[in-house]
């Protein structure tokens, strides 16, 4: 037994296991953030121990017994000062489960970090350190925020949680179905966030919201919205290697489809399948159907802007939004339909887009399509100023450049703009 193969076990467990065991604690003692500690502390714990002793025959019922004595020895301390419930020890000396509440614990979890008395912005943190077991120094870094600052937010959560009575329930539909919405769009949020930490922290958040995609196709299976947010995420890193190539950002429409990964377009379109079979397309299916359009270059399907538009029209009734329409608007330009998306573009409130990049680089391309040189430079001058991306403002300086001096193309891929999705 080496030190590296009880590392390796240890590592894996804690992808599998640690928002279960958080979850289970949680049921027992009712108190979050004493659950997290014990977990974290019966990790700790486990390192020294697996590497002397070797990996145990179950290593989840080790964690388990080590996460209780844990939280038991943190209760005893809690009660000399603060009178805790005799029941709460009786909870914590039976025998620790080792399977069977799994999946309602790790979905309570989840609702409780969804919960509307905690403040959206720290749905998704909460999430992936309560959950995931991401510590809050790595999530600040990825939140482009001091790690005091992030520690500060995600301990005030937590004490909400306790304050306020958010308990552990047994998750019934009735409790999963109103808080899906917030659990979806806070782990697109954290996916869209590594889009703009950059670097090896956008690798990393990605990674840990795609694993919180596919918790979530675990924990509410018949939930087809679930397998439509996993397929858009998947969708969109298969394409992730084709994005920037030495160091030049390259748009959708002209990326080299081989170095696409064929493995995660397949399952996304799996997943997009699962999910088409339970009923009327969500929001996130519409757009997990938009991306796999566009991916369907990679097995030479071309891509239809018909098809985008009529799929991009079922997303405007589901779920208008601002990206929805400017989405719209861009798959029209490319149909031929000017008129449309002018149409479009301008009935989308101007405050909602005064900072909005992809609008600005979807109205260049709708002034490019109508031959108005001038009004789509100065659509490009401000979509320019607004993009943090080097790669990507480079790439739109040379093309307001090129559309200046040799005239106007038409736009391959219909002026989206670089997006989560697209």
């Amino acid at each position: 037994m080496t030190a590296e193969t009880a590392d390796e076990a240890l590592a894996g467990a804690h992808r599998a296991l640690f928002g279960r065991l958080v979850g289970w604690l949680f049921r027992m003692t009712g108190d979050v953030e004493l659950a997290e500690d014990a977990v974290s502390a019966a990790f700790a714990s486990a390192v020294p121990a697996w590497r002397a002793g070797g990996i145990p025959r179950s290593p989840e019922a080790w964690l388990r017994v080590a996460a209780r004595n844990n939280a038991r020895s943190a209760m005893v301390r809690r009660a000399r000062s603060v009178p805790v419930d005799p029941v709460e020890f009786a909870d914590l000396e039976a025998a620790p489960d080792a399977a069977g509440e799994d999946l309602d614990d790790r979905l309570a979890l989840l609702l409780v970090c969804a919960h509307p008395a905690i403040d959206p912005r720290l749905h998704a943190p909460l999430m992936l350190q309560l959950v995931l077991g991401v510590d809050a120094a790595r999530i600040a870094g990825v939140y482009l925020v001091p790690p005091a600052t992030m520690g500060q937010r995600l301990s005030r959560a937590k004490r909400k949680i306790k304050d306020a009575g958010i308990r552990y329930r047994r998750p019934e539909p009735e409790d999963v179905r109103p808080r899906m919405g917030p659990l979806l769009q806070a782990v697109y949020g954290a996916y869209g966030s590594g889009d703009l930490a950059g670097g090896a922290r956008d690798s990393a958040l990605r990674a840990e919201a795609l694993r919180l995609a596919e918790v979530l196709t675990e924990v509410v299976p018949d939930e087809p919205e679930t397998w439509g947010l996993l397929s858009l995420l998947l969708h969109t890193e298969s394409r992730r290697p084709a994005r920037v190539v030495d160091g030049e950002f390259v748009p959708l429409g002209e990326q080299d489809t081989a170095l696409w990964s064929s493995e995660q377009r397949r399952r996304a379109d799996a997943c997009l399948r699962r999910a088409a079979t339970a009923g009327a397309p969500g929001r996130f299916q519409l757009e997990a159907a938009i991306s796999a359009v566009h991916s369907g270059r990679g097995d030479g399907i071309p891509v239809y802007p018909d098809a985008l538009v009529t799929l991009y029209r079922g997303l405007l009734q589901v779920a208008p939004s601002v990206g929805a329409a400017v989405g719209a608007a861009g798959a029209l330009i490319q149909a031929g339909d000017a008129a449309a998306a002018a149409s479009l573009l301008h009935a989308v409130p101007e405050a909602s887009v005064r900072s909005y990049q992809p609008y600005w680089v979807c109205r260049a391309e709708l002034h490019t399509a109508r031959a108005e040189t001038e009004s789509a430079l100065a659509a490009f001058d401000v979509a320019i100023g607004l993009t943090d991306d080097p790669a990507v403002r480079a790439y739109l300086v040379r093309t307001r450049l090129r559309r200046s001096a040799e005239g106007q193309d038409p736009p391959r891929d219909g002026g989206h703009g670089p997006r989560p999705g697209a």
